[in-house]
């Protein structure tokens, strides 16, 4: 197969970062057990993910391509290293808002470069949409691996035990293991350069983009999707342990459940990307999950569950709420796909820059806002709100699907 160790690479880039950037949601919740901190203080460990996320994209994502795409994937993964290896010995809430802040600067720079590299590594639109259905499907397997990792190192007995954090001599391993791999592939970065630009031109190039209507509607699609899904992802560990009463360890398998749900739809997004035109997969998945979020909700009030509840005795909503996933998934890649297939490849780093920015700012107000109305209200108005979010998001993409891009020359 063609690029095979380079496509290998950026798939196992994306697992080691989809572990580390949504452990957030374990980390909040132990944080809170651990060290005290209440669900608002710690929903800004989002902020310190999200936020370098947005900065530096919109810093690196015009000029990366002359830095080099290899060689920004290459630093990202030093720096998670090198802070990974530091967390076992931590015992202070700073060093995770550090942490987290790395992890977003080390992402911005992963995600642009992975985005770009996908426009390089593949031939037509088609085989373009669907390596990103699979590309994020396998993201979310890592988010599952991350998760069931995490609950390993689980003691539902102490909550104040810290051993969980011998995790990151794990992610530690898997950073070093993915940079030896990227390091020894080859990747033919020329078709995202733009030779006839410098660094102001290649600047110009990602404002003009703005110019765009179908840009501007993928941006905002792009936000109120990623407002959405980290409002869900970040929030689900707490909602098990705080509404459904299950044990931490299990609290947190749900997060796996939730991203297996979520790399299931991003799978098959995959393949009915082939089939079908991208508003009708994208139109069908915000309205089925809609649907299933009045149905499934109401399941969660006044329920009693038992400490010696497990994944073969828990209620039928137990497992339903994290399914819900499955049909949230194909959305991102089915957008991001269209508007990176709709310029040209020199602007495919501009275009991944202002895709990271406008995600990264999303899922920080989803997480921020979901925290605050889970702490004064409760934990189903908080994902009620969602359908706000997913009424703007719909409207959005069907002006998005009737608008063109003709590149100025």
């Amino acid at each position: 197969m063609k690029n095979l160790n380079i496509k290998a690479a950026l798939f196992l880039n994306y697992f080691v970062f989809a572990i580390l950037m949504n452990s957030v949601g374990t980390v909040i919740l132990q944080v809170q057990q651990n060290f005290g901190i209440s669900k608002s203080s710690a929903s800004v460990l989002e902020g310190f993910k999200d936020l370098p996320i947005a900065i530096c994209s919109f810093i690196l994502a015009s000029f990366l391509p002359k830095i080099g795409i290899k060689r920004s994937m290459l630093i990202a993964l030093l720096l998670v290293s090198c802070m990974c290896f530091v967390m076992p010995f931590t015992n202070a809430f700073w060093v995770f808002k550090l942490l987290f802040a790395t992890v977003g600067v080390s992402f911005s720079l992963i995600k642009i470069s992975v985005f770009t590299s996908i426009g390089l590594v593949t031939e037509t639109d088609k085989e373009h949409s669907s390596f990103m259905g699979f590309l994020e499907g396998f993201f979310m397997i890592g988010v599952l691996a991350g998760n069931v990792l995490f609950s390993l190192y689980m003691d539902d007995h102490n909550p104040k035990s810290t051993e969980w954090l011998n995790v990151y001599w794990v992610l530690g391993g898997l950073s070093s293991l993915s940079f030896l791999f990227l390091f020894f592939s080859k990747l033919n970065e020329q078709e995202a350069k733009s030779e006839k630009t410098d660094l102001l031109g290649d600047l110009k190039n990602s404002v003009s983009l703005f110019s765009y209507k179908k840009v501007l509607c993928f941006l905002l699609c792009a936000f109120l999707f990623v407002l959405v899904e980290q409002s869900f992802q970040t929030w689900t560990p707490t909602f098990y342990k705080e509404i459904l009463k299950v044990p931490t360890s299990m609290s947190i398998q749900a997060g796996a459940v939730l991203a297996g749900a979520f790399a299931l739809g991003r799978f098959l997004s995959g393949f009915f990307s082939k089939k079908f035109s991208w508003i009708y997969v994208v139109a069908f998945c915000v309205i089925g999950f809609a649907v299933s979020l009045l149905l499934v909700l109401p399941l969660t009030h006044d329920i009693h569950i038992d400490t010696n509840t497990n994944w073969m005795n828990a209620p039928l909503v137990v497992y339903l709420f994290p399914l819900m996933g499955g049909l949230l998934a194909p959305i991102y890649p089915s957008i991001n796909s269209v508007i990176l297939a709709s310029i040209p490849k020199y602007l495919h780093s501009a275009m991944s820059g202002l895709i990271v920015v406008f995600s990264a700012i999303g899922g920080t107000i989803g997480s921020i806002i979901t925290g605050f109305v889970f702490q004064e209200f409760s934990g189903q108005q908080a994902f009620y709100l969602s359908l706000i979010p997913l009424s703007l998001l719909i409207t959005s993409a069907v002006f998005m699907n009737k608008l063109k891009i003709n590149p100025k020359k």
